[in-house]
């Protein structure tokens, strides 16, 4: 729909935009990203006609931009401007029926029942059908903004150019607005280019990302291979960090913002310890991953509750009734791991480890009451089971990477397995060594500052010291258990 060719110009002579080359296919947004003076406006103008290019060219549907008329132009491509003022007192309705001039015929110019179906369908489209009679100098940055874009849309394009189509937009609309353009294109095969500051509006509903920097290209191709963040780092000049989005197949970028190595020492952790609860409390946030109750997957949090409860606890819905005993107990489930135990916590191990640059706190607590063998549980009938009764605690000092938090998990889980195999541990249904209980939950939480720790694996000192400590905290609770057990 749109090939640029060995692009080059700019203003006065000078060149800001130098060489470029790429391809827009019909039916796809294709956004254009980069800081301030990388020549992002300036190659919309080009792509537009309205700046003429030093050298290259711009074709529009296999023809050069010079062979048509602006009239012909404005009946293919339609343009939203980054800053478009009105200073004249045009009705909503008026302003989105100029998008229609291109298709008046007759000598006066007037519209045809088709044009006003489409102004109304436009407005409706974009959400401002309620301002049509209103004056659009009375409208907000936002509504203007809506406004135009329903203008041209008015021109039923084939190509749509945005000049960061969601300035002014509050969260809502730029959401609403980018949502019903991804419909657009995929109704009406509309073709869209757009400039976009917001990285992860691009990485999501962009089907190709041009990156430029200084005028040149950078790199083009899918949200997923430009949003590398070594490479936006180097061509914007600040600290950026990529993550996954939870729910789509789509890259975002979070701003990293400068700061000093914020001192973090796992003895300032304090545990209060009752027959009900045992809480750590930390002076500051720890990064976890966890399978907790409250809190779990990847979070933030500064407090950690181990919460015993009764064999026999039974409600509807588990999560909400611990929120409410974290609320009632002046915690706030947000910066809250909690998970839950019919074990005593009065059996609990825990173990300080520092060796080889490795640094942990772990607390384990265990009963087994409802062990399961993993590779046998398949035989066993479905039916509700007991609370969860084994909990590890596993607080690290250092920057744990991702995969680093899945091997820490991994290697607390074997470590556990393996204690519950050397004390005997058994599946009362298979009679097979038990390799947890039915609902266990681990937690890793890491300072996140100090040493990088890429991996936490059986065999790396991170992962060493992570299946010492389980293992010995795991089997100091069940000998603290069993001591109980022999009690008078």
């Amino acid at each position: 729909m749109i090939s640029v060719q060995q692009l080059s110009g700019g203003y006065d002579g000078k060149k800001v935009v130098d060489d470029l080359s790429f391809s827009v296919e019909k039916g796809k947004i294709t956004g254009i990203i980069g800081p301030n003076g990388s020549g992002k406006t300036t190659l919309m103008k080009m792509i537009n006609g309205m700046l003429p290019f030093q050298s290259g060219e711009v074709l529009i549907k296999d023809k050069p931009i010079s062979s048509y008329s602006a009239k012909e132009l404005a009946r293919i491509i339609a343009v939203l401007p980054q800053h478009a003022e009105s200073s004249f007192d045009f009705t909503v309705r008026e302003v989105v029926a100029l998008g229609r001039y291109p298709f008046y015929k007759g000598l006066l110019k007037h519209s045809t029942p088709h044009d006003d179906e489409v102004v109304q369908n436009s407005m409706e489209f974009t959400g401002v059908e309620e301002f049509a009679d209103k004056s659009i100098l009375l409208l907000s940055g936002g509504e203007r903004q809506r406004v135009l874009l329903a203008k041209a849309l008015a021109q039923e394009p084939e190509i749509l150019l945005l000049d960061e189509p969601t300035n002014h937009l509050d969260l809502a609309y730029q959401m609403k607005l980018m949502d019903l353009l991804k419909d657009w294109v995929e109704g009406c095969q509309l073709t869209v280019v757009a400039i976009l500051h917001d990285l992860n509006i691009a990485s999501l509903y962009c089907d190709q990302v041009l990156l430029l920097d200084k005028g040149k290209m950078k790199a083009i191709g899918k949200p997923g291979d430009i949003m590398d963040s070594r490479m936006l780092q180097s061509v914007y000049k600040t600290n950026l960090s990529r993550q996954e989005h939870p729910q789509k197949a789509k890259p975002l970028i979070a701003l990293v913002p400068r700061q000093q190595d914020e001192r973090k020492d796992l003895s300032e952790i304090v545990l209060e310890a009752t027959p009900e609860t045992m809480i750590f409390r930390s002076p500051f946030s720890l990064k976890t991953m966890s399978s907790a109750l409250i809190g779990g997957g990847y979070q933030w949090a500064n407090t950690f509750v181990n919460r015993h409860v009764n064999k026999n606890y039974n409600v509807d819905d588990a999560q909400k009734e611990f929120e409410d005993y974290l609320f009632s107990i002046s915690l706030n489930p947000n910066d809250t791991v909690g998970m839950m135990t019919a074990a005593r916590l009065q059996d609990a191990g825990m173990v300080s480890v520092e060796e080889k640059g490795v640094k942990l706190l772990v607390a384990s607590t265990v009963g087994t009451g409802n062990a399961v063998d993993a590779g046998r549980s398949w035989e066993r009938k479905d039916q509700p089971m007991p609370i969860g009764t084994i909990n590890i605690w596993i607080f690290m000092e250092g920057k744990l990477t991702d995969e680093g938090f899945v091997q820490a998990m991994m290697t607390a889980t074997e470590a556990k397995a393996g204690a519950l195999r050397d004390y005997g541990i058994k599946d009362p249904v298979t009679g097979t060594p038990a390799t947890g209980t039915s609902t266990d939950s681990v937690c890793i939480a890491a300072t996140q500052n100090g040493e990088e720790m890429r991996y936490a694996g059986t065999i790396t000192p991170a992962g060493k010291a992570i299946g010492k400590a389980v293992y010995q905290t795991v089997g100091t609770a069940i000998e603290n258990y069993r001591k109980r057990m022999l009690q008078p």
